[in-house]
């Protein structure tokens, strides 16, 4: 596989630093697919211990983005991913039910056209009290020309909800908020082939890139939280947190194992 050459970057690294000014710094058009888990405003970094996790072994230093200021920081970010995407480049974005509009106007804004509205169906999620249990996370596919996209059909009945467990290490540290490896293959499955540059400008724990990698894929990340970036890094010299299929403490489960 030929590592593509561009200005300023190189692909198959990953960058600490912020999505906000690093994103303007790519040439245009160079990336294929954008998969991203950004921040929800949600204020979660008071909510270490979520799933039953020993709060001890998750890593500190989510960085939340304030209600108030959500629709300029999307739209700023997605402004930036429409431009560095090709022009048969698509992008898949998470975002929880509470954002879900900023997320949606800022895919608008910036010019996308919106193919699917996914949902990611896990097996569990907080414990509530006056309200229902939210256990679904939202992802929006979009791409920049609706005629024009790299789409592979991999089942004859593609559907749109997808019931993927969130993974659990036990014992072992961890970020909060962390997207199974199964969904990035998914994803990437549909949407790129080999030697595609897939660009994720919140990585948090590094799943994107490592997937990537693992499929013949291209990467650059982009990490703001210097202890997550650690992780990350970590994670892909293959000291922490493989993404292979049926290794050792790479679990999936109930959340009485995350921990």
């Amino acid at each position: 596989m030929i590592k593509p050459e561009f200005p300023g970057f190189s692909p198959d690294t990953i960058y600490q630093g912020d999505a906000l000014e690093l994103l303007p710094r790519l040439p245009s058009g160079c990336i294929d697919i954008i998969v991203t888990d950004p921040p929800f405003a949600i204020d979660f970094r008071a909510r270490r211990g979520n799933y039953n996790r020993t709060g001890s072994r998750v890593l500190e230093g989510y960085r939340e983005v304030d209600a108030g200021e959500y629709q300029e920081f999307t739209s700023r970010w997605m402004s930036q991913a429409f431009r560095v995407l090709s022009p048969r480049g698509s992008i898949y974005v998470f975002s929880g039910w509470n954002r879900l509009k900023e997320v949606l106007i800022g895919l608008d804004q910036a010019g996308f056209h919106t193919i699917n509205h996914l949902i990611w169906k896990f097996q569990f999620g907080v414990f509530t009290r006056r309200r229902y249990v939210t256990s679904h996370y939202h992802i929006l596919y979009a791409v920049k020309n609706p005629r024009d996209y790299t789409f592979h059909k991999q089942d004859h009945y593609p559907e749109d909800v997808w019931v993927i467990p969130r993974e659990y290490w036990k014992g072992r540290k961890k970020t909060p908020t962390k997207l199974p490896c199964e969904i990035v293959r998914r994803i990437l499955s549909y949407s790129s082939d080999p030697g595609d540059i897939v660009l994720d400008p919140f990585l948090g724990s590094g799943t994107v890139a490592l997937v990537a990698s693992e499929m013949g894929r291209h990467f650059i990340g982009f990490e703001v939280v210097p202890g997550y970036f650690q992780f990350a890094l970590a994670r892909l010299a293959g000291r922490a947190g493989a993404c292979t299929a049926g290794k050792a403490g790479e679990k999936t489960g109930n959340a009485e194992g995350e921990n």
